[in-house]
């Protein structure tokens, strides 16, 4: 029951701690690191409170240490995915009728949890099992994901506050009614904090979740429901299954009480999905939601009237922090033919002082791609290119399996501006370059904008204010994020709402409150408070 009307602390962004030499969190993460490391973790599936196993027990490597063993984890099948929805909804009613402030306090305990005594742990399991070096994780999987959770909080809060106007005599009110059924949530092994907002997001809201986690993100994944159990979250609200994923989509798409899917990964699995639910739609009892951000060819626009460092760092970073596996990763970049000298020759040096090994070493800026699938579709794209005329490999090209998934920095120039590595997504650490004459920069916008069916981030170099107005407009449509003499990546949740639309996605910005609307369905309420009782009315009188 309800005895006020409560406002929300105010959310705010979790100050990235920097791990220095010396410092306590550096000291902290380094023990927990070892910890883990000296132990197998065992996973189980969750489902309705309870630890589910199977007999397909599967292994957990570090992708830059794959003799070493994390711990293991257990594939299940349709049964458990069955399992998991009479779980969910089981628990519908009572989630749903629990006061908003009581889910809010639940995930703002979550976050509390994050930022504070789970973020060694989050941070070392991600580092273990995702292979981030210890900046990436610590802006990943402790501020982000704190982020996610507190400013969702606020959003909420803010849309239950929108409220109709009344005319005299009525009183008119909006309710913000969970989904009547459960909400599957698939989630990428690139972050952590996306693999906890896509499920935490609609239970926020008061639905019930089936969340099936990356089988490369399954180790930080069991981190997530340690804190959501000791937050308080009520057993069966989310429930955590490993299965393949066809057989989940399966289940997902002819059950009757699906009403949505909160989706990230690639452009291909997002349209079978997509496929799957319209070919079903006859079972189910609701229109699902469908709400995915997939692919990207991000790109970088360079005017000759940009900063050359500028550019040299937001390309260094842009494209290989985290090995590039970013959906919104600088992919693909346009420099003008009056810089690329110094350009070329300043990255190539950046690039080459990188330091490459596990995350461990907290020295090591770069590290290992995810799996071995991951590395054989990359190094196949580097292997075109060194045997095709037209592109020149200017740096990397080097790879090698036999410790880790380990592959170089890699940078192609091409002469032809529609060459495979400029349109298709490659998620790893290749960047390809076109050089273009300075006079043709408006035609090389329009290049931009049709080369991709994506539309993610991009970004624009240059001092010219005419230029970049110019550059905004030409690439309206060409990414949902854009940014304006800064890298395409590390948008922020509260800052930059993130999505984009063509093959990226249906662009609902997670990190907004547009997100959360999905995952209600708004009912309006008149109330009349002195209601007729005569159907007549006046002009019915006679003159």
């Amino acid at each position: 029951m309800s005895r006020g009307m409560y406002s929300v602390p105010k959310a705010y962004n979790e100050p990235v701690l920097t791990y220095a030499p010396g410092s306590p969190e550096r000291l902290e993460l380094k023990r927990t690191i070892e910890e883990l490391r000296r132990q197998e973790m065992d996973i189980p599936m969750r489902i309705g409170g309870e630890e589910v196993r199977t007999k397909d027990r599967r292994s957990i490597h570090p992708p830059h240490a794959l003799r070493h063993i994390l711990g293991y984890y257990y594939m299940g099948e349709a049964a458990h995915v069955h399992r998991a929805i009479d779980a969910a909804l089981k628990v519908r009613t009572g989630w749903q009728e629990l006061p908003w402030g009581q889910r809010a306090a639940i995930f703002l305990r979550a976050a509390d949890l994050i930022s504070g005594p789970y973020r060694a742990k989050i941070n070392a399991a991600t580092m273990l099992s995702q292979s981030k070096n210890v900046h990436q994780a610590e802006i990943d999987a402790a501020c982000e994901f704190a982020d996610f959770l507190r400013f969702n909080v606020e959003f909420m809060a803010e849309i239950y506050q929108q409220q109709p106007i009344s005319a005299k005599g009525i009183w008119n009110r909006m309710e913000q009614r969970p989904l009547e059924g459960f909400v599957y949530a698939l989630t990428p092994f690139n972050f952590t904090s996306i693999a906890g907002n896509l499920p935490s997001a609609p239970a926020l809201m008061g639905n019930v979740v089936v969340w099936k986690p990356s089988n490369t993100q399954i180790y930080s994944a069991n981190v997530i429901m340690e804190i959501f159990r000791e937050a308080g979250l009520p057993e069966g609200v989310i429930n955590m299954i490993t299965v393949p994923g066809p057989v989940g989509g399966k289940v997902m798409s002819t059950h009757p009480d699906f009403v949505g899917v909160h989706f990230t990964g690639s452009t291909e699995v997002f349209k079978k999905i997509w496929k799957a639910i319209g070919e079903n739609v006859m079972l189910h009892n609701t229109y699902p939601k469908i709400v995915g951000e997939t692919g990207g060819k991000d790109f970088v626009v360079v005017h000759n009237t940009a900063n050359v460092n500028q550019v040299v760092t937001a390309l260094s970073r842009g494209a290989f922090e985290y090995q590039g596996q970013k959906c919104s990763a600088a992919s693909r970049a346009y420099i003008p033919r009056s810089l690329w000298t110094e350009i070329k020759e300043k990255m190539v040096a950046d690039i080459q002082s990188f330091k490459i090994g596990g995350p461990e070493d907290f020295t090591n800026f770069f590290n290992a791609v995810i799996d071995e699938a991951a590395f054989d579709k990359i190094t196949s794209y580097i292997d075109k290119a060194k045997g095709d005329p037209g592109t020149e490999i200017i740096c990397g090209g080097g790879y090698d399996k036999s410790e880790g998934y380990f592959i170089d920095p890699t940078v192609i120039l091409t002469e032809d501006p529609h060459y495979v590595t400029m349109r298709e997504e490659i998620f790893g650490p290749v960047l390809t370059i076109y050089v273009y004459e300075d006079e043709g920069f408006e035609d090389m916008l329009d290049l931009v904008d049709k080369t991709s069916p994506y539309a993610l981030t991009g970004a624009v170099f240059a001092k010219d204010r005419f230029i970049i107005n110019l550059a905004s407009e030409k690439l309206v449509n060409a990414a949902g994020n854009f940014y304006i003499n800064d890298k395409p990546t590390g948008a922020v949740v509260g800052q930059q709402p993130f999505g984009g639309a063509r093959a990226s996605g249906t662009n609902d910005k997670s990190g907004s409150y547009l997100n959360l609307l999905r995952w209600v369905s708004p009912r309006t309420i008149k109330e009349n408070l002195n209601p007729p009782q005569d159907y007549r009315y006046p002009f019915l009188e006679n003159d």
